[in-house]
């Protein structure tokens, strides 16, 4: 009995190992291929210079800058938002119609196609609100897009913070809003950044919502505030691809936009893993 125990166990980990390798393995030759016909087209021109010849010719700095401002302002508006629905859901709100409502409408979000935030963006922000095509719209349709995902990350956070806390906390006669901003808050962030990285991965790389919303075909200069259009490297990529004038010709600087926009994500999701890290490293203490 034990032996067969024993033997279960290795077939079992010995699966997981061939998964996590196939996993890797499809990433790595992914990367591999995009650096491979990407590299060679990545220079400080191709970073720092505007888009020419109908982005024939050129850099792709402003889609750069786009790609940038949509995640700065998709975040701004999702983390803070989703954090406060999280800690209400988790330590405030009581079984219920409402909360069960307000659950399944979150868990509905979390599956909607993106093109639907993207036309529900169009309808709210573009026209109904009159902010136009624009960094706002596309980063207020962002922000509902991510926001599903933060919530839930947020709130498995908080769940993952031992009861004990909160009532020791109690004990002492802390409020319970201070409880939560100074015991539980500290304790969950490391939980609620990985819903951040997640969260910036997705709206670096879509295109459907930004494309209803306020991204432009060719603009071969920086936006000049929030209500003007902007370029990002999704949609750039996805022109030249598919839409774009002579795509042969176009297929180097193709591959460089999408190696870029995979550096970008990679070096934003440094920064929080290494925030994240710290928070771990501080709670240890």
């Amino acid at each position: 009995m034990f032996s067969n125990a024993k033997l279960n166990e290795k077939i079992a980990f010995a699966m997981l190992r061939v998964a996590m390798g196939m996993v890797v393995a499809f990433v790595l030759v992914i990367l591999y291929y995009i650096i491979y016909n990407g590299y060679s087209v990545i220079n400080l021109e191709f970073i720092t210079s505007m888009p020419r010849s109908r982005m024939t010719e050129g850099g792709i700095y402003p889609a750069i800058m786009g790609t940038i401002y949509l995640i700065i302002g998709s975040i701004s508006f999702a983390l803070p938002l989703g954090i406060l629905a999280a800690i209400y859901l988790t330590e405030y709100s009581k079984p219920g119609r409402i909360t069960w409502a307000i659950e399944m409408a979150i868990n509905n979000l979390a599956g909607t196609p993106s093109v639907v935030f993207g036309l529900f963006g169009l309808a709210l922000f573009v026209r109904y609100f009159g902010f136009g095509p624009s960094i706002i719209s596309a980063s207020l349709t962002l922000a509902l897009l991510i926001l599903p995902v933060i919530i839930r990350a947020s709130q498995e956070a908080l769940l993952t913070v031992p009861k004990e806390y909160r009532e020791a906390s109690l004990a002492l006669g802390v409020t319970k809003w201070d409880t939560i901003r100074r015991v539980v808050l500290p304790s969950a962030i490391p939980g609620m950044i990985t819903g951040a990285i997640l969260s910036i991965g997705r709206v670096a790389g879509e295109t459907a919502p930004i494309l209803l919303t306020g991204a432009a075909y060719f603009l071969p200069r920086l936006p000049d505030s929030i209500y003007s259009q902007f370029m990002a490297l999704p949609y750039h990529l996805y022109v030249l691809a598919t839409t774009g004038t002579n795509i042969a010709q176009t297929r180097p600087i193709q591959y460089g936009t999408a190696l870029v926009l995979l550096m970008i994500v990679l070096g934003v999701n440094i920064v929080a893993i290494s925030i994240r890290t710290h928070y771990r490293k501080k709670m240890r203490r």
